[in-house]
């Protein structure tokens, strides 16, 4: 923020641009870096986002596989950065490696004015890692009693471990409007999950989607094939351990070695990329090979997971009818799109 406004009074000013920290630009043809700016120690002297400049338009932002056609969807911060390390992840490295989080009385007033003022219903905590150790209990205290928390939803991202370590804060915040949970489960390989520098373990998944079920947290988790050592009998174990532990989605990715983080590094140095196209940077794409797959094999590897997940019609038909009212609304916005693509393939 402080660097935008910088820029700005630096162009009124016919200042040059080289003398706003933290700026990178382009100049004849070349990238120039500035000095970095030092960050923003206390994130409560910031003001709310500018909300009212999109206030008319706000009823518009839906997330419908998560929350519905009808449910304003909106999304805020309640911190920056992340203090692990995990190879594979840009976000530690891009905030400079360390964790800042805003207290839990401005976290509370925040989630107050989006759902009175702007209209919000469903939020999204933008946050690459909750941290419940740190700031639930906060959260919880700062949340409970206000009448908002009976009729508003929120989403967030955590570690495994974090929350398989914190059952009664998990049941707390969902006391206060947590439906909705992304867990970064990464693997069922500890030499993955050492490789990916997690600092988690296989049994924290277990533990940690048990605590999750038993608070009636819709739990989506994210796993990750392709790394160095996977074979197709590793991604089969894969497949297997993440049906059975039973999460309400889980989500494939393939390994991406995006720029600036150890996984790049490393990649680039051996010679393992071999799909420079940025496009293909998706988590969907698989632009590298294993020591024993070719590349096609690993996308090859990523379909089926994804065959697994979703060609069970059992389980279809169970989402469509679920108690639990994300879940629900999730296979049944999954089934429109799937009538809508066979009735386009008829026209």
């Amino acid at each position: 923020e402080e660097t935008l406004v910088d820029l700005v009074r630096a162009c009124m000013g016919r200042r040059d641009p080289a003398t706003v920290p933290g700026l990178s630009f382009m100049h004849d043809g070349r990238v120039v870096t500035n000095p970095g700016r030092p960050l923003i120690e206390d994130l409560d002297t910031l003001p709310f986002p500018a909300y009212h400049l999109v206030e008319d338009s706000v009823s518009n932002y839906h997330f419908t596989m998560m929350a519905g056609r009808d449910t304003v969807y909106l999304v805020f911060e309640g911190g920056r950065g992340c203090d692990h390390r995990c190879s594979f992840c840009t976000q530690w490295n891009h905030w400079g490696g360390c964790w800042r989080t805003k207290s839990p009385k401005r976290i509370a007033a925040e989630v107050e004015h989006l759902h009175d003022d702007v209209g919000g219903q469903f939020l999204w905590l933008t946050d690459d890692n909750f941290n419940y150790a740190h700031r639930a209990e906060g959260i919880y205290e700062a949340l409970h009693g206000r009448p908002i928390t009976q009729d508003l939803m929120m989403f967030w991202q955590v570690r495994t471990d974090d929350v398989a370590a914190n059952p009664d804060l998990v049941a707390k915040m969902r006391a206060v409007g947590n439906y909705w949970v992304l867990i970064g489960a990464e693997s069922a390989d500890p030499e993955s999950l050492e490789a990916f520098a997690k600092g988690t373990r296989v049994s924290d998944t277990g533990r940690c989607i048990d605590v999750l079920r038993e608070s009636d947290v819709f739990t989506q988790a994210m796993w990750v094939i392709g790394s160095r050592h996977d074979t197709h009998e590793s991604i089969e174990r894969l497949r297997d351990f993440s049906q059975s532990l039973g999460p309400k989605l889980n989500i494939y990715t393939a390994l991406t070695p995006f720029p600036g983080t150890r996984c790049y590094q490393e990649a680039k140095a051996k010679g393992w990329i071999e799909n420079d196209n940025w496009a293909d940077y998706d988590m969907v794409h698989a632009v590298m090979p294993t020591e024993t797959l070719a590349r096609n094999e690993v996308q090859g590897e990523l379909y089926r997971c994804y065959k697994r997940q979703y060609g069970n019609w059992g389980r279809n038909l169970v989402g469509l009818f679920s108690r639990n009212r994300l879940e629900r609304t999730m296979y049944r916005h999954m089934a429109g799109q799937s009538v809508l693509r066979r009735l386009r393939e008829l026209v």
